[in-house]
């Protein structure tokens, strides 16, 4: 893991209300590398999501740089941000944002059809252990179910990024290990560099880095000689 990936310098994000900012990041310096999983972590408020949606291209930074490979990505409109997006990142998020009328295979597809090289969604489904549920509509499938089609649209345009915010937030620990475990296994057979927000610390120890954030800053990060399988984490 030594390609750096995502590089970050001085990374700041401040929310004007018109009454009070808030310092969402004040001063990020942070490097992701080439097929690392990362675990970031930290109370709600320390920022996590606020550095994920930039380095998605989903939100602007206020100050600092952000480098995706020798990309930079402040310096990118919105037109050029969304290609990047496009091209180079998969998102998953705590609720699943499926479309209720659209069958899982057809979920996938929505992505499939505008990625310059996908796979076919019926193969994503099947990476994620859903290829018996793949015409089935989310109303018939559980919240973990559920998580894995919107992790295999994720992971169906073949994306160099895979970028998590609390992706086992409203699940149970049996379900939430189903879905860790398909995260781990797109990490280590595609080497898709994989990031992963959760304030649940038991997270951590099936990750390469742990990046721990307070009060919009990096308050530490720790590499984990040995690491533990998803069904080994004790919520």
């Amino acid at each position: 893991m030594t390609e750096t990936i995502f590089r970050t310098e001085g990374l700041t994000k401040v929310y004007d209300t018109g009454t009070v900012k808030i310092h969402a990041l004040a001063g990020v310096d942070l490097e992701l590398f080439s097929g690392e999983l990362a675990v970031l972590l930290g109370p709600s408020g320390s920022g996590k999501s606020t550095l994920l949606n930039i380095l998605g291209g989903l939100d602007h930074a206020t100050a600092g740089r952000v480098w995706f490979r020798d990309l930079e990505l402040t310096g990118l409109g919105d037109r050029g941000l969304t290609r990047f997006r496009r091209d180079h990142v998969g998102f998953v998020f705590q609720f699943y944002n499926l479309v209720a009328s659209l069958t899982a295979r057809e979920n996938v597809q929505l992505v499939t059809d505008v990625s310059p090289n996908p796979m076919n969604p019926a193969e994503a489904l099947e990476l994620v252990g859903l290829g018996h549920r793949m015409d089935h509509f989310p109303a018939e499938m559980s919240g973990g179910e559920q998580q894995r089609v919107a992790i295999a649209r994720a992971i169906a345009k073949r994306p160099e990024v895979l970028l998590c915010d609390e992706p086992t937030g409203a699940l149970d620990s049996k379900t939430g290990v189903q879905v860790l475990e398909a995260l781990r296994d797109v990490n280590e057979r595609f080497g898709t560099t994989t990031a992963v927000i959760t304030h649940n610390a038991a997270i951590r120890k099936m990750a390469h880095r742990v990046i721990r954030f307070q009060d919009g800053r990096i308050s530490a990060v720790e590499v984990n000689k040995t690491r533990i399988a998803p069904a080994e984490i004790e919520w």
